[in-house]
């Protein structure tokens, strides 16, 4: 596996920008979120019902120096050690809410004796090349980021012992549905909301892990680099064309008239 630029910048105490793509799966969209200075793109498998077919296809066209992560739907084995497959270098792993299940991600991810991932070389995630396979094998598991998603009460109850599994990289807020488990939809200025962030922050903080979230805007995305967060997505493909183009269609109209 290659290096992992991300990973090596948070390790500084950096921060690291991304994005989220949903929609638009063509063979242009990772190398336009690149050319747009994305350090990473997280593909999402959870909620636009890509195949992994779909999923092989963006791994192949991301450009080398910008980090591809695959939002899995679940938690299985057969997801997560074939994306890795595939080319991917993270996974995001959604509804994380026990330690248990956090192990279960990491020996699905890491080849042995970290985990017990199925080897096979030659092929996509080393870009067809031959080579020392405990190389590759230690690289791999060395390079790639596990990202598990707290966002569920019960999550947060055990977010401690979550981020004290080893191999997990990131504590990601996925915070529409954590704000849906604690029965507050979308209310993110609430008291409990809030709490259950810095729980999770802290819960990451204190395992040496980092913390991620999805910001929904610039002052959104300064406000979470400041709390603590070093891993952001700038929202996702779909949001972010349907507002420029409302943006542009709206001021011509305006001068229009």
């Amino acid at each position: 596996m290659q290096e992992n630029p991300v990973k090596r910048k948070l390790a500084t105490g950096d921060y690291s920008l991304g994005t989220f793509v949903f929609e638009f799966n063509s063979t242009g969209i990772a190398r336009i979120a690149a050319a747009a200075g994305a350090e990473f793109i997280v593909f999402d498998m959870e909620h636009t019902g890509w195949s992994v077919e779909s999923i092989r296809m963006l791994m192949a066209t991301t450009p080398d120096g910008t980090v591809p992560i695959v939002r899995v739907p679940v938690t299985e084995y057969h997801f997560i050690a074939r994306i890795f497959d595939m080319g991917a270098m993270g996974v995001m792993v959604p509804m994380v809410e026990t330690a248990e299940q956090a192990e279960l991600i990491v020996r699905s991810s890491k080849y042995p004796p970290a985990g017990r991932r199925g080897a096979a070389f030659g092929v996509a995630h080393d870009d067809y090349q031959g080579g020392d396979i405990v190389e590759k094998m230690n690289s791999a598991n060395s390079q790639q980021q596990l990202i598990a998603q707290i966002e569920t009460a019960a999550g947060v109850e055990n977010a401690d012992a979550i981020a004290a599994v080893p191999g997990i990289d990131v504590l990601w807020i996925g915070h529409f549905d954590l704000s849906n488990s604690l029965g507050i939809p979308a209310q993110f200025d609430h008291p409990q909301f809030k709490s259950a962030v810095s729980r999770v922050l802290e819960a990451a903080h204190k395992h040496g892990k980092i913390g991620g979230f999805m910001a929904e805007g610039v002052d959104n995305a300064t406000a979470l680099i400041k709390q603590g967060f070093q891993m952001i997505a700038f929202g996702g493909d779909l949001w972010i064309y349907q507002k420029a183009l409302a943006g542009g269609l709206s001021a011509v109209r305006e001068q229009a008239e």
